[in-house]
């Protein structure tokens, strides 16, 4: 047989090559985000359709021609809801994917333990859910499209004296073994009914693995409140208002948006009617939220995760952050080259100092000082296993950041 091949068939082989080379160079070009979720562990079914808000934000991305003619690539990681392993995520996206961005990590404990990470190898953060206080002040990679729950329980005590809704004395039950829950019931409800004049007693604590919560409840009940202000997750604190009921209280209760799920109605049951909750997102306020929450549903249910069948605020976040990076992309010209990537993950943090956003989370969105977004609270209240639209509030006024 010849060493050499024939000139047709050489010639051939050099397209081939040449097709090949080329592929993978318009592979290397895409331009590479991670995404920091939970889809397990105990933060599983809040966070599992974080996956399915981005994917659609990509794919929409992606049809129009991507980011600056450039293919959009996701890197997934699931945490298992573990603080250690979003900062492993971190650091892998940064040092072994080549992400320009990371979206998440999910949670408030993730992201105390990741933001350090993104900051030592200069890859901006954007977390979906992360909502206790002071997370962002001392790291300049880290933002938030996430609104406060302070701002947003503030926002509720508003709304219950606009509606003449009795509220001289309240009495609040929390989840101690999760971070925002704990820090809600032990500071930021305390502190807000305290200074809107509520009466309040000690805050009653209670667990995630707590089967029965008669005790807590019972203890509550004896101060006779007018409202119980509950701070959980939807699981555990449906627990708790179907408990509240069958011990006969008849009053409201109320929370800010951290059981503020939509899809956890069943967890509730009727129990529930008279529940006035702070959501980050309202499905029916325009024809691009109606347009996502649609396409959700969709999805979702092609994915088998048909509990799944409208968007929580932070599958909203999500598929907003996913826009929001696209903005700051573009602004900074990023190119994906290999070679400037420390150089475009700092474009993309600088391109969102000042920056302007309108997504399905709300219109004109910006940053304070300390790089957290200022959004709108939507008040829900739940009626007949129904979300119903109690009253909104908008964004705060972008003036610092």
């Amino acid at each position: 047989m010849s060493k050499h091949l024939n000139g047709p068939l050489f010639a051939a082989a050099g397209v081939i090559a040449l097709a090949v080379a080329g592929m993978s160079a318009a592979r290397a070009q895409d331009i590479t985000i991670g995404l920091n979720m939970v889809k397990s562990g105990a933060l599983k079914n809040l966070g599992e359709a974080t996956e399915t808000s981005v994917d659609i934000a990509v794919d929409e991305i992606n049809a129009k021609g991507g980011i600056n003619g450039h293919k959009l690539k996701v890197i997934k990681y699931d945490t298992g809801s573990d603080p250690k392993q979003a900062a492993t995520a971190t650091q892998k996206f940064a040092q072994d994917d080549g992400a320009l961005a990371v979206i998440g990590p999910f949670s408030s404990g993730e992201a105390a333990v990741a933001f350090p990470v993104g900051e030592r190898l200069g890859i901006v953060q954007i977390p979906n859910a992360a909502s206790a206080p002071n997370l962002t002040g001392n790291y300049t990679y880290a933002w938030r499209l996430t609104a406060d729950e302070g701002t947003q329980f503030t926002r509720l005590l508003n709304t219950l004296k606009k509606k003449n809704i009795p509220i001289n004395t309240a009495e609040i039950m929390y989840l101690s073994d999760e971070r925002v829950a704990n820090i809600s019931g032990t500071q930021f409800y305390p502190g807000i009914l305290k200074a809107a004049g509520v009466k309040i007693g000690e805050p009653v604590a209670f667990q995630m693995k707590s089967f029965d919560v008669s005790p807590q409840v019972s203890q509550v009940l004896e101060r006779k409140p007018d409202v119980v202000a509950l701070a959980a997750t939807p699981d555990s604190a449906g627990k708790v208002i179907k408990e509240l009921r069958r011990q006969g209280f008849t009053g409201r209760v109320i929370g800010s948006q951290i059981f503020a799920d939509p899809n956890a109605l069943e967890l509730f049951g009727r129990d529930a009617d008279g529940l006035l909750i702070v959501a980050g997102f309202w499905a029916d306020r325009t024809d691009q939220t109606r347009a996502f929450a649609k396409k959700y549903e969709e999805e979702n249910a092609k994915r088998g995760l048909t509990s799944k069948k409208s968007p929580h605020h932070t599958d909203a976040w999500a598929y907003d952050i996913v826009y929001l990076l696209k903005q700051a992309m573009e602004k900074a010209k990023v190119t994906a080259d290999p070679s400037k990537v420390a150089a475009e993950r700092t474009a993309i943090r600088d391109a969102l100092k000042g920056i302007r956003f309108t997504g399905v989370s709300g219109d004109n969105i910006c940053f304070n000082a300390a790089r957290d977004a200022r959004l709108p609270g939507f008040i829900i209240e739940i009626k007949d296993l129904k979300w119903n639209l109690f009253d909104q509030h908008p964004a705060d006024a972008c003036t610092d950041g």
